[in-house]
């Protein structure tokens, strides 16, 4: 199903229209990697490709032994990634799951993470997989001038990732997210890191969304008015900022970048933008994502609620 297009029912997997991806995840269920060597394989010269590519991978390979098995059967910067993603998400998991067995976890995919760095020494996304874990040790290097609050945290690994690849999207997000107040971050530190962030990525760049990102996290539906924020003056300029320069640029895109037009789509919904939320939800076509919307309700009744407002074609509508 093409992007731009609405058959009636969202489309939830992440891999969105990336068909290799698709067809590769399936593969993965059944127990087989050969399709997950070629589209990671594929990937070596689109690093966010690349990451967004091995995460969802390792979402599907998490709960079997395969990332272990390809490892042992043809090791190779592929099955090295697929095995660090794998044993980054389980040691999240589980420290989220407060689970005692977590610092082991973490200790394996951090030797994981290494050896996927040393195979394939121009790609960045061992090292986003590491920071991805950052917030579980809470590392304090001191923030580059320019901040207000000059919060600690991992900057050395995250400029280390940088000198890879300066504009890596999920590294930012990872680094944003260390920032987050539920885990271990301040509200103050995470508005100085997304702004810092955000006006350093040029005008074109999805990362000037990531304000948006915080005033998700942010959210609070007990705030006197707290849907009015989006209406604020500096949140439209955001949105419609995104719009006008980042927006148009989606359209030269291998693959829809749907959470990142989700985030966009909802600023501009909620900024009662309703005209530019209808363009952006139309570029997703049926690709959904449970961000933004599940910090704010049932994701699908949410996503319902807004592109009803817009005038858009609704699952189940007469």
């Amino acid at each position: 199903m093409a992007a731009g297009s609405f058959e009636g029912q969202y489309v939830w997997h992440p891999a969105a229209d990336d068909r290799q991806l698709a067809r590769a995840c399936i593969d993965v269920k059944a127990g087989r990697y050969l399709g997950a060597h070629d589209v990671l394989r594929e990937a070596r010269g689109d690093f966010d490709v690349r990451a967004h590519r091995s995460l969802v991978l390792a979402s599907e390979a998490a709960d079997s032994d395969l990332a272990e098995r390809w490892l042992a059967e043809e090791p190779s910067a592929e099955a090295a990634l697929l095995w660090a993603r794998v044993a980054m998400l389980r040691a999240l998991r589980m420290a989220d799951a407060g689970d005692r067995r977590a610092g082991t976890l973490v200790g394996i995919a951090r030797t994981a993470c290494d050896r996927a760095a040393q195979m394939l020494p121009e790609d960045p996304t061992p090292w986003v997989a590491q920071l991805a874990m950052a917030r579980l040790r809470r590392p304090r290097d001191p923030a580059p001038q320019g901040l207000l609050t000059a919060p600690p945290g991992p900057w050395y690994l995250f400029s280390r990732i940088l000198r890879l690849d300066p504009w890596n999207r999920e590294a930012h997000h990872r680094f944003l997210a260390f920032f987050f107040t539920r885990h271990g971050g301040s509200a103050s530190a995470r508005w100085d890191v997304a702004s810092f962030l955000s006006h350093r990525a040029p005008a074109t760049s999805a990362l000037r969304l990531l304000p948006l990102v915080a005033l998700v996290e942010d959210y609070d539906p007990s705030a006197l008015l707290a849907d009015s924020t989006w209406e604020q003056s500096q949140w439209i300029a955001t949105a419609t900022g995104s719009y006008n320069h980042w927006f148009p640029q989606v359209a030269g895109y291998r693959f829809t970048p749907v959470l990142d037009l989700a985030y966009l789509a909802h600023a501009l919904y909620m900024a009662k933008r309703e005209f530019e939320a209808r363009e952006v939800f139309t570029a997703m076509g049926p690709y959904a994502s449970r961000m933004p919307w599940s910090a704010f309700g049932e994701p699908a009744e949410q996503l319902t609620k807004a592109r009803r407002s817009c005038g858009l074609p609704i699952p189940n509508a007469a």
